[in-house]
């Protein structure tokens, strides 16, 4: 009884608490003169409006400890012989050969449902651990009467250390014990990527551990003398933020070919993305049949049938089931990302289907989003919320949510954004 009572207050303060607990002046103090965190331009509130909520999240302990226990089994099933042959398979041959590193910045994305959180998707370069650590820092208690719900986590003045020490360890596993080299950190266009001042933080980070970094475009890289260069400097290691996961774009091909020569270390990488975030993973993962045949033990065979939606291959086998159960489904391409190109079911067209059954999608039994009261411009809004859990190796770094409204998450809602997840205590 005591367990229910807590899943309730949780719930029933993320619908009926409206309160702001984002101290503004907080924020934008660290993200601009703050010298803990470095000089990032103060324009990022200003030009990114929904980039940060004003309010937090409450989950419960079970909830918490169940997120851990799905992304625990999951992993050990990657581990698995069988697992890592079918998910090889369905990859290109770079994601084949395995450098070493295990991948930075995992991102478990859930939605929290009255039965358990559910898995909605796995990322291999999520962003916004580091911001989300500036937002969690920024928080005051509402009132005195939340004062016992807001409990920080006793981690976050430690947490920045801990992400060094994993893009250190992750050198560690491709270079062993040579002198960690310059890292830069990758993207297209990075001054233009939404999360740019997030790529700031990470330079200052590791400017302050004594560590030679850039920003870098990946289009710019050049391949010279088997060394990887960005404006004439080598480049020892890349923190990656392409969505081109597999390098295969044209523009990529000096990042590319330095991969695959083993010539620079790569995180997070093609092989990492093809063991977690290739979306045909979630059949095997959600299907009790293959969990069988893979050897996955039955306890986490049991946690997995729980927490992930059953997903299915959509293909002209059964095209014409899927369509008269879309209203239940949620179609996502396999090799896609965030929001792109994922419709509900029940808002497709005759036409968006037909391009369905001609690309590589999967069909996703639809976990409806909870929800998070917010006051908007002295307006109470419901937003729905996912929570996003970071991960390295399987363990757990940092806990944060996503208000938006509309189909999927995005940063154009008022009042959404990042939000802390705050554990309500029993």
């Amino acid at each position: 009884m005591a367990l229910q009572r807590v899943m309730a207050t949780a719930l029933d303060l993320n619908r009926s608490c409206n309160c702001q607990t984002l101290n503004a002046a907080t924020l934008y103090r660290q993200l601009s003169t703050d010298v803990a965190w470095g000089n990032v331009q103060a324009a990022v509130l200003e030009s990114r409006p929904y980039l940060f909520s004003s309010t937090v999240v409450f989950v419960c302990p079970s909830t918490m400890d169940a997120m851990a226990k799905i992304v625990s089994a999951i992993e050990a099933t990657i581990m698995l012989p069988s697992y890592q042959q079918q998910a090889l398979s369905l990859a290109p041959s770079i994601a084949v050969e395995s450098f070493g590193p295990s991948g930075v910045f995992m991102g478990y994305d859930f939605h929290l449902g009255e039965h358990g959180p559910q898995l909605i998707e796995i990322n291999t370069n999520a962003g916004g651990a580091l911001l989300n650590v500036v937002l969690a820092r920024a928080q005051q208690v509402c009132c005195e009467e939340m004062a016992w719900a807001f409990k920080p986590s006793t981690a976050l003045p430690a947490i920045e250390q801990e992400f060094l020490a994993m893009f250190q360890h992750e050198w560690a596993l491709q270079r062993g014990d040579a002198p960690m080299g310059r890292i830069a950190i990758v993207d297209d266009d990075p001054d233009n990527q939404y999360l740019h001042p997030e790529f700031k933080l990470f330079q200052q980070m590791f400017e302050r551990a004594g560590i030679a970094v850039v920003i870098a475009d990946a289009r710019e890289l050049t391949w010279v003398a088997d060394k990887l260069h960005y404006a004439g400097q080598v480049i020892d290691m890349v923190y990656n933020r392409l969505t081109d996961f597999y390098l295969a774009a044209t523009e990529h091909e000096a990042l590319r070919v330095a991969y695959e020569a083993g010539a620079v270390v790569l995180t997070p990488n093609p092989h990492a993305h093809a063991l977690h975030a290739d979306k045909r993973n979630l059949v095997a993962l959600s299907d009790v049949v293959q969990l069988g045949a893979m050897g996955v033990a039955p306890s986490e065979r049991d946690v997995l049938l729980a927490g992930i939606p059953r997903t299915q291959l959509v293909s002209a086998d059964n095209a014409d089931k899927l369509w008269h159960d879309r209203r239940h489904l949620f179609f996502k391409p396999a090799t896609g990302y965030g929001s792109k190109a994922a419709y509900r079911g029940d808002k497709l067209t005759r036409r968006v289907w037909q391009e369905i059954l001609q690309g590589d999608y999967v069909a996703q039994a639809i976990a409806p989003p909870s929800e998070r009261l917010i006051n908007v411009d002295g307006v109470d809004v419901a937003l729905k919320l996912d929570v996003r859990v970071y991960t390295y190796q399987g363990a757990v770094q940092l806990v944060a949510a996503r208000l938006y409204a509309g189909q999927t998450t995005n940063f154009r809602t008022p009042g959404g954004g990042f939000a802390p997840v705050f554990v309500v205590p029993q």
